[in-house]
């Protein structure tokens, strides 16, 4: 008998549980654009967005995290307060399909379980990604999309640059918190910007208007009405910044579960 309890007692001493390394999360959120038509509104336009998210915990303090993001990003002239911005009376539409891949760096070593004292940190973000837009505005009551519109005379006989790619490369950049429930999940809540390497997630990146008529002629009337819609028919005010590049915000939570089943091994 005191064989058996002391095998058994070596047995408990030796019990060790594992987990999967891997998390599956969902997340939802807001996405907002800052560009020529958003320069100093946080949050100016926010809409609802969501997505997946994939985790690999390669230790406490780092972890691989992959993710796909669905949005929309928009903004009018219209709105503005500046009476510059008004007249200029531009405004775009964009869905944003994103993937991106990188690191969270977690601020103290990251662990599982209930009443663990490492089960909550913040972490910041760094990825790598590509997205895809289509930014697209009213038209006579219809959604017209602008990249085939040349409003700035690209691939026309005036062209100063080439058409724009609506693949576009981001780097996600921020940081958040999360917390672990129990052994199996995670709550996230975080918020990173988008570095874009393009000026034309609104279709608008020259400083200077096109000639309307050189549109008119080589694309079409519709072009030409979109390339300029300000309301004084000026053809000398400012278009966009050219100097600058456009970016986008998605602030959201996520609830993510470890993949796999817990595993108790002897040994």
């Amino acid at each position: 008998m005191f064989l058996i309890l002391s095998c058994v007692g070596s047995l408990s001493a030796q019990r060790k549980t594992f987990f999967s390394k891997s998390e599956f999360g969902l997340n939802v959120g807001q996405m907002y654009y800052i560009g020529e038509l958003n320069q100093f509104k946080p949050f100016y336009q926010s809409n609802w967005s969501g997505g997946l998210m994939y985790r690999y915990n390669l230790q406490p303090r780092i972890t691989l995290r992959f993710n796909y993001l669905y949005g929309k990003v928009e903004a009018y002239d219209k709105e503005s307060s500046n009476s510059l911005f008004i007249n200029r009376n531009l405004e775009f539409r964009s869905v944003i399909h994103e993937v991106a891949g990188g690191l969270e760096f977690h601020y103290v070593p990251f662990t599982f379980g209930k009443g663990n004292k490492n089960a909550g940190t913040v972490y910041l973000i760094a990825q790598l990604g590509g997205f895809y837009m289509n930014p697209m505005a009213m038209y006579k009551d219809s959604l017209v999309a602008l990249q085939p519109m040349s409003t700035e005379g690209q691939g026309t006989s005036i062209a100063t640059r080439k058409s724009y790619s609506l693949y576009q490369l981001c780097v996600p950049l921020g940081m958040g918190v999360k917390f672990a429930i129990g052994n199996k999940l995670t709550v996230n809540f975080d918020l990173a910007i988008r570095k874009t390497f393009t000026d034309y997630l609104d279709d608008v990146g020259s400083a200077t208007y096109a000639n309307s008529k050189v549109i008119d002629k080589e694309v079409s009337q519709m072009a030409a009405d979109l390339s300029n819609r300000s309301l004084d028919g000026s053809k000398y005010g400012v278009r966009g910044n050219p100097s600058t590049k456009d970016w986008y915000v998605y602030s959201g939570m996520t609830i993510a579960l470890r993949l796999g089943r817990e595993k108790i091994c002897f040994y």
